[in-house]
Order: C-alpha cells, then sequence, then structure tokens
C-alpha cells in the first residue's frame, strides 16, 4: 500500500489546473486534511488505501474539468462510510452544496444488482432521479472506473459483481446521459470480467484483421484527411476500432458468428469547423466511395435523446479497404465530438460561467428523465411508476430505502419494519438528532431508536406522511383496542337484554348468528358488539336487526323472534308481512322498491333482496334494477293473497 505520507495532493491539481481552472488552494487543502486524518491508512476494498483510492477517483475525474465544490466532494466522498464527519459537520466547513454532493454520492454507491427488488430499468431510472446534479453522477462513474484499475487484487465474487453491476447499471445510465467516454472506458474494464471467454474470441478475431491488414485504418486516415485538403476543407480525421463490447452485444442481438460480418466495426471520424462543412464533406465522401443504401444517418437534424449529433454513413470501395468490407465514416463539429465525449457534462468548462452550465446540465437531467418516465409508462409494463416524486434514503447498514417526498423518519421506520415503527422512540438523522416529524431528503442516513416493546400513539397519525405507516398504525392501534371494546358492547347489550327480559348472551354469542337478515360467523357477531362499544351503535337499535321484540309487544309470549307490527307511513320502512312471505319464514323489515312498483297492480311474481341496511326490497321478477343486484343477497318472497 502507499503510505499517506508519500501522497501528495498537488500533482492531481496541477492536472486539474491543465484546462485554466483555477482553485481555492486552502480551501482544497483543508479538506484534502480531513482526508488524510480520517482514512489514515484505512484499506479500502480494492486493495489501496482509501486515501489514494479518493485521488485516483479525483484524478479519473480531471477530464471532466470539476469546479471546487466538486473537487472538495470527491476527496471526502468517503467519510460518511468511514463515519468520520456528518453531513451536519460538512456542510459547517464546507457549504450545503458539498454536503448534498457527498450525500448523493453516498447514496448512489449503496444501488446495486445485488439482492434487487426492482428491475433493470428502474434501478437505471432510479440512478437518474435520486440526484439533480450531474456531478454526483460523474464521480460515481469514476469512482466504478478507477476500482477497475486494481481489479486484480479484489476477490473474484466481487468482481463480477461490480462488472454486473458496471454493465447493467452505470455504463446504460452512462450512454443515456451521452457520455461516451465513461462509457466505454466502463465497458471495456468490466466486460473480460464478466465474459472472459467471449471477450478473449472476439480480441482474437480483431487481432488477425490487424494482422491480414496492417496499417488499413492509418493508411484510410491518411488518404481521406488529403483527398479533403485538396477540396479546399481543412479537417481532423481520426480512426476508431468498434468497442468489444458494443460488438458483443451487436453479435449476440444479430445472431452473427463472425465480428466482419459488422458494417461499422471500424470507423473514421472527420472533425471539421461548421455544420455547413459537414454536409459538403459528405457529398464529397459519397463521391470518394460507394454509399451503402440505408446506412445513413443524419443526428445533427434530429440529435438522438441524450444530445448527440453527427452525421453517420457507410462506404465501400474506399480508400484501401478489400472487396466486401465497409467502413464507417462519422463526420461532426469540434464541439460536436466533445458533445459526443462527455455528453450532458460536454459543457462543464471554466472557459464559460460554470454556475450556468451546470444550471443547464441540470435541466437537461430533469427534462431527460420526465422523457425516460414518459416512454415507461407509455409503452413499459404495467408496474412501472414514476421516481419523479420519491427520495431514497438509507439505513446504517446501507440499505436503500424508497419514500415519498415529505417522508418522516416515523415512515422510515415503518417501511424499514412494522415493528421498529411501532416501538419508534427518536430519530438520528446524519448523526444529528431529528424530530419525529422533520421531512427527510435524498441520501439522509437514518438510524431509529426504539423502545424494547411497541408504545405507539394515536397523535402518530398527523405526523405520518404515507397510508402504508398509517394503515399498519391503524390495524395495531384497532387490534389494541378491540378486546376493551368487545367487553364494553358485551356489557351494554346485556344490560339491555335484562331491562327486556331477555336471556344473558351466551359465550358463543349464538342470539347473534342471525342479524339484518344475514348469518354472521363469530368475529362478525364480535364486531356488531365492538361497535355498540364504541358508542358508533346503540345497544337498543340492535333488537330490530335480530328480530327480537319486548314482552308486551311479543303479547306475552316465550323469547321467539317475533313479528312487530309498524305503522305504515308513506315513505317510511314498513312491515308486509301479512301480504308477502319470505323465504326460511324470517321476519324482516320490508319496503317496496320505487323502481318498479311491485305492489301496484297488476300484481305480478316478485323477488327480493337484502339491503345493506337489513331492509328486504321487494322487486318486481322482472325488474331491471333487480337483475343488477348482487346475487348472494337475494332472497325468494311471494304474494300470500
Amino acid at each position: 500500500m502507499t503510505s499517506v505520507a508519500s501522497i501528495q495532493l498537488a500533482p492531481v491539481l496541477d492536472r486539474l489546473g491543465e484546462s485554466g481552472a483555477s482553485y481555492d488552494t486552502s480551501r482544497l487543502a483543508r479538506a484534502f486534511t480531513i482526508a488524510q486524518s480520517s482514512f489514515g491508512d484505512e484499506p479500502h476494498w480494492t486493495g489501496e488505501t482509501v486515501l489514494s483510492h479518493t485521488l485516483g477517483v479525483l484524478e479519473q475525474l480531471s477530464p471532466f474539468e470539476p469546479d471546487e465544490d466538486t473537487v472538495v466532494a470527491c476527496l471526502l466522498h468517503h467519510v460518511l462510510e468511514q463515519q468520520q464527519m456528518t453531513l451536519t459537520e460538512l456542510e459547517e466547513q464546507f457549504g450545503s452544496k458539498v454536503r448534498s454532493l457527498v450525500s448523493g454520492i453516498h447514496l448512489l454507491s449503496h444501488i446495486t444488482l445485488e439482492g434487487r427488488r426492482r428491475s433493470i430499468e428502474d434501478l437505471r431510472i432510479m440512478l437518474l432521479s435520486v440526484s439533480d446534479d450531474i456531478r454526483v453522477l460523474l464521480v460515481c462513474f469514476c469512482d466504478r472506473a478507477h476500482c477497475f484499475k486494481s481489479i486484480e487484487k479484489i476477490d473474484p465474487a466481487r468482481a463480477k459483481r461490480l462488472a454486473q453491476d458496471v454493465l447493467q447499471l452505470f455504463a446504460p445510465v452512462a450512454a443515456r446521459l451521452g457520455i461516451y467516454s465513461i462509457k466505454h472506458e466502463l465497458e471495456s474494464f468490466a466486460f473480460p470480467v464478466l465474459y472472459k471467454h467471449d471477450s478473449e474470441h472476439i480480441a482474437q478475431q480483431l487481432d488477425r484483421i490487424h494482422i491480414e491488414r496492417p496499417d488499413f485504418l492509418q493508411k484510410s486516415c491518411t488518404a481521406l484527411e488529403h483527398f479533403l485538403d485538396e477540396q479546399g476543407i481543412e479537417a481532423k480525421v481520426s480512426s476508431r476500432q468498434k468497442y468489444s463490447y458494443s460488438i458483443f452485444q451487436k453479435m449476440r442481438r444479430k445472431s452473427l458468428t463472425s465480428i466482419e460480418d459488422i458494417y461499422d466495426l471500424f470507423a473514421l471520424r472527420v472533425i471539421v469547423e461548421s455544420e455547413e462543412d459537414c454536409y459538403r464533406v459528405l457529398g464529397l465522401l459519397h463521391r470518394l466511395g460507394r454509399p451503402l443504401p440505408n446506412r445513413f444517418k443524419d443526428y445533427i437534424a434530429f440529435p438522438k435523446p441524450n444530445g448527440y449529433q453527427s452525421l453517420h454513413t457507410t462506404l465501400a470501395g474506399f480508400a484501401d479497404l478489400p472487396d466486401n468490407h465497409f467502413m464507417e465514416v462519422q463526420i461532426r463539429t469540434t464541439t460536436m465530438h466533445r458533445e459526443a465525449q462527455y455528453g450532458i457534462a460536454a459543457h462543464w468548462s471554466y472557459k464559460e460561467d460554470g454556475a450556468t452550465a451546470r444550471a443547464i446540465e441540470n435541466v437537461q437531467l430533469h427534462s431527460m428523465l420526465i422523457n425516460q418516465e414518459s416512454v415507461e409508462e407509455d409503452g413499459g409494463s404495467d408496474d412501472s411508476q414514476s421516481f419523479a416524486d420519491h427520495i431514497f434514503v438509507l439505513t446504517p447498514r446501507g440499505e436503500v430505502i424508497e419514500l415519498p417526498e415529505g417522508a418522516t423518519p416515523l415512515d422510515f421506520a415503518f417501511q424499514v419494519h412494522t415493528d421498529l415503527g411501532l416501538s419508534f422512540r427518536g430519530a438520528h438523522v446524519n448523526g444529528s438528532i431529528v424530530s419525529m416529524d422533520y421531512q427527510l431528503e435524498n441520501g439522509d442516513v437514518v438510524e431509529i431508536q426504539k423502545h424494547s416493546s411497541p408504545k405507539p400513539s394515536t397523535q402518530w397519525m398527523q405526523m405520518l406522511r404515507m397510508a402504508s405507516s398509517r394503515s399498519k398504525l391503524r390495524r395495531y392501534l384497532y387490534a389494541q383496542e378491540r378486546p376493551q371494546l368487545i367487553s364494553t358492547g358485551k356489557e351494554m347489550v346485556a344490560a339491555e337484554f335484562k331491562k327486556r327480559g331477555i336471556a344473558p348472551l351466551t359465550t358463543d354469542l349464538s342470539i347473534l348468528r342471525l342479524c339484518d337478515g344475514e348469518s354472521l360467523n363469530f368475529s362478525q357477531r364480535e364486531d356488531v358488539l365492538m361497535k355498540i362499544g364504541q358508542g358508533s351503535e346503540r345497544a337498543a337499535a340492535l333488537f330490530p336487526r335480530l328480530g327480537l321484540l319486548t314482552e308486551q309487544e311479543r303479547g306475552g309470549h316465550e323469547d321467539v323472534p317475533a313479528k312487530k307490527a309498524i305503522e305504515k307511513k308513506p315513505g317510511r320502512m314498513q312491515r308486509k308481512d301479512s301480504l308477502i312471505g319470505i323465504e326460511g319464514g324470517i321476519s324482516m323489515p320490508m319496503r317496496y322498491a320505487k323502481c318498479c312498483g311491485p305492489q301496484e297492480l297488476p300484481k305480478e311474481s316478485i323477488a327480493g333482496n337484502i339491503a345493506r341496511e337489513g331492509i328486504v326490497m321487494v322487486h318486481r321478477d322482472q325488474c331491471r334494477m333487480y337483475a343488477n343486484t348482487n346475487p348472494e343477497r337475494r332472497v325468494k318472497v311471494w304474494w300470500k293473497k
């Protein structure tokens, strides 16, 4: 391992300064001193020290011309993991922007395919959505890229997990942002780790092509540059070979066996000064070689969603190309070329207004996320969902928890586990004590203190933002109160029974087995008593529902379900036992349905259904409204006379 004493920040800053950037060296030195004291010789999982790794990530970041806050955040992006500083302390020393950057980097470092509960596409969108600052993503990309430089020291199983995360999560997100330089670098590192045999096979085929046709790319570059110079066009021509992982993907997608079946295996890049020159060069190229039909793409007039612009054409019979071989040519301006390399971060330059450029980038990032989510909604799966109004926070162990905006530590506790929420005592967010209704933010590290047993309060309902959290609390409170409410209801019904001379309730509550014309199981009988115990229903109102009458109303007969005469009033519920028979001989209140007027002449066959109030609604047998009723609530009725 490299000792702390031998590590110097100055060489890295010199390379950063080559772009013309200037920094407050005292502020950076202070951040570096904190990093030294926090990390010491602590080993990173790649085998080097945490401090060496941090400086390596910063060097990897240098082509993007990072600003001062990003350099500070990069130097300190492991302090939360090492638990050497809290976000509050970071903000006190370096400001809110550094705090936000470090928080976001720390969060994204925990998004992985391992043990995933979401689809890969959801995780990709999550990477885009959890940060509204492109700098967070850039540091994370560079961190992954630097890890691969120590790949030989990494445990093979961990190396494969890293490669899988890179190929399926980070590289596709970099491509979505148009940052092809880091995308290709990540893929080049990860591909041989995860697909060793395929990587070696493709490398062997490429080597064979170069042995058979040595220097053909350089000869093509020279020939084209000379030709354009003769036509009065100043251009820089370079060559590129398709990256191995891109070759692998295309061969697998198109079921190809030989890399020579790929049209864009090799390409020349022509970089000119203006857009007009791009189209002039295109016309000249089509005179120089034979263009292939359906292989021309105008990404200048119609840029890719990530902003990529260029003209693409594929030529045969060009320069020293053998028969049946093709060459793709990409034509772009200097600005387009930079954007092709750095994508959404292409304008991040000290030669421009850095703050304005980053504001533009972040608007582009937000717009890109919205566009992506609209695609998901239009053509995605039914369970795809937007992350735009969600936040992602961390448990002390690094597990990512998804919450809606405005969620509180209490919501967090219920999402982690219901028992943790019910036993909630207090919370630390990023090492600081916060109130129960504190609004969490992206990247917060939340630690919950709990009581030894559940001690929830009904007041918590006002502090919970999530319906699922409120539902969990409500179910617990209901379960706790239910036995007492049932007992209270029993006492109230027993007192009413005693007044009316009815036998007391039995343990199986058998007298409640038929209520409102429906057969109740034991739990439903308890529900009836609980509502009475809550005060939401009166005990005296239970008797008509059970068909029970007082001795005076029964005329001195034994305590059996009786027929209670109810005075007939226009528009009011009436008993019609003398006119209508009901299945099973049960005495229940009845009402004529207004939709079909079954009591009106001529009287036809009738049918009944039990309404929610326990009333039998009598319909004509052919009534359309009756046809729409629940078959399980229908009861057979007929005219007695």
